[in-house]
């Protein structure tokens, strides 16, 4: 990532020590960090913008799973346009433009040299699904959670750069469901306590947190599907390999309650920074270390970092020293 990336990096660890937390937040909101500040729109339209989209739609061609929607849907899927189309113009109105035009919506991305009139309801308005349009725009995952039985079920999404999960495996699963591999969540109620938390939002209510975990290369697809590829016939990194390699991947967490279908909106941004870079801010590299050595070991496998503590054996070094 380039400097500019570095500081609107959203860093992600409060303390020396890490335990899951439901750590919602509202927002938007600015967050200072020690170089820069992060969060002050919902949608991020940064310098990496094209090629978050080019790579997407790679992957859309190659594995069309990568987006589902049941039938029950469309009425949220044509909320949750509306509503990132409109957050992607307050975050860079200089290029990209919402406005109500002719009896419908008239969007403008000078960024990516589009304009297109839609009707909100008329599916043949549109070259694409409401959803599958809308991740063509905004750089950032999305998945729409249907409340029905006292719980949320994952009924849609686009999700192109899942962190070690698989979209397809859990669309039409709960909450507590795609939760489950979480290691300690339940012991802990986070997961729980998050779901009771989001059924008591109101229509337009938006909150975040953040997610981290390490990963040996600057992918943005983690999925299952990619990690298998990825994976097979590579040995392990070691060494030096290992170092130069790392990075901490966070991802911005959305969920908002959509009005009028009362869906919610999981949005979901994906950052990466080499370690080599984090090691040139202090506190940033002394927090990280400090953290990962403490892992219990559940969750340093969790967050792809039990390689990373036997390899530090107790002494961290700084990248590149």
């Amino acid at each position: 990532m380039s400097a500019t990336g570095l500081t609107s990096f959203p860093w992600p660890l409060d303390a020396d020590t890490f335990t899951y937390s439901v750590n919602l937040e509202p927002a938007p909101a600015e967050r200072r960090t020690e170089i820069g500040a992060w969060g002050s729109t919902v949608v991020d339209i940064d310098d990496e913008y094209e090629d978050y989209l080019a790579t997407r739609r790679r992957i859309l061609a190659a594995d069309r799973a990568r987006y589902a929607e049941l039938p029950h849907m469309r009425e949220a899927s044509w909320d949750a346009l509306i509503y990132l189309l409109g957050q992607a113009a307050q975050a860079q109105p200089a290029s990209m433009s919402l406005r109500r035009e002719a009896g419908g919506w008239l969007w403008t991305n000078r960024r990516l040299g589009a304009e297109q009139w839609f009707r909100r309801g008329d599916d043949s308005s549109l070259p694409a699904p409401p959803l599958l349009f809308a991740a063509s725009q905004v750089p950032d995952d999305m998945v729409l959670l249907d409340e029905r039985e006292d719980t949320f079920f994952l009924d849609a999404g686009v999700v192109t750069f899942a962190g070690n999960w698989s979209f397809d495996f859990d669309l039409g699963m709960s909450f507590l469901e795609i939760h489950g591999p979480v290691p300690r969540d339940y012991a802990g109620g986070a997961i729980p306590r998050a779901e009771s938390f989001i059924k008591r939002m109101q229509p337009g209510a938006c909150f975040r947190r953040t997610n981290w975990a390490v990963s040996a290369d600057a992918d943005l697809d983690h999925s299952l599907e990619a990690a298998r590829d990825r994976i097979s016939g590579q040995p392990p990194l070691a060494g030096d390999d290992l170092m130069s390699a790392l990075h901490l991947r966070v991802e911005v967490q959305h969920v908002i309650r959509l009005a009028p279908s009362n869906a919610v909106l999981f949005l979901i941004r994906t950052y990466r920074q080499p370690f080599t870079e984090l090691a040139t801010v202090e506190p940033w590299w002394r927090r990280l270390t400090a953290v990962i050595a403490g892992l219990p070991a559940d969750i340093a496998d969790y967050k792809g970092a039990t390689d990373l503590q036997k390899h530090w054996a107790g002494s961290p070094p700084t990248p590149g020293r």
